[in-house]
């Protein structure tokens, strides 16, 4: 067991014989006990210690738990790497991702192949792919996101302030006091309805800082029948994060 040195005063990462996967120690002051995690969306364990609690206490608290975290571990999603060959979903429809090479033209283009398969055609060197790949779906999740963000803002009567796209892990859209929003790339690969539910959800927060009645009201009225949208989050969301290489 090596302990590795932390970042934050907060996080601490280590390694623990016997276990591949990464380890992370967080402290929190509000921490009464030593709870442990397995995250589907980082795909790493998590250890969270009082502030009291040392290295030596948490690693022997992960070691008595080893079986239960592989147990975890096996039973997360299979990872998809952004790689030639790999099936990835793009506004829920799965596309296989094919290398073209050095090719004039688009970096990233979604058509068919030869066979009727719907494809993303990523130009380049092999090991650009994943970094084109993320780059072009960030691009597409932030043309979509913008356009479902002016259509529910109208509807509303509201005004946003700077919409942006990152790789967020803990949420899928968020709403800043002062009116910014800030929304997952990976929404695009969920079925369009999914990506357009979050952004009025998120729009509907621009006048409801909450989640009263107000403010389902205001999801229902932009976007009526949202039930379906999410359903689909809560049952397949998570997944989302298995596709590609951590940032």
């Amino acid at each position: 067991m090596r302990p590795f040195r932390a970042t934050a005063p907060s996080s601490q990462k280590m390694r623990v014989h016997g276990l591949n996967d990464p380890v992370e120690i967080r402290r929190h002051p509000a921490a009464r006990r030593m709870t442990l995690r397995v995250s589907r969306t980082s795909r790493s364990v998590i250890v969270t210690l009082p502030v009291s609690c040392d290295l030596a206490q948490a690693g022997t608290f992960l070691s008595n738990h080893l079986d239960w975290v592989r147990e975890r571990l096996c039973n997360l999603p299979e990872h998809i790497p952004f790689c030639a060959g790999s099936i990835v979903p793009l506004r829920g429809v799965p596309h296989e991702i094919v290398e073209v090479g050095r090719l004039r033209g688009p970096v990233v283009q979604a058509s068919v192949t030869g066979n009727g398969v719907p494809a993303l055609h990523v130009s380049g060197d092999a090991e650009h792919i994943d970094r084109r790949l993320r780059d072009w779906l960030a691009v597409e999740a932030r043309r979509d996101i913008v356009a479902c963000v002016a259509r529910h803002t109208q509807n509303l009567g509201l005004k946003a302030g700077r919409v942006t796209v990152r790789d967020q892990k803990s949420r899928w859209g968020s709403c800043s006091s002062t009116g910014a929003l800030s929304f997952s790339w990976r929404l695009i690969m969920a079925p369009t309805i999914v990506l357009d539910y979050v952004a009025a959800h998120e729009v509907a927060h621009l006048a409801e800082m909450n989640h009263g009645q107000r403010f389902w009201s205001l999801v229902a009225k932009t976007m009526p029948g949202t039930e379906e949208a999410k359903r689909w989050l809560q049952k397949y969301g998570t997944d989302l994060h298995r596709y590609g290489c951590d940032e």
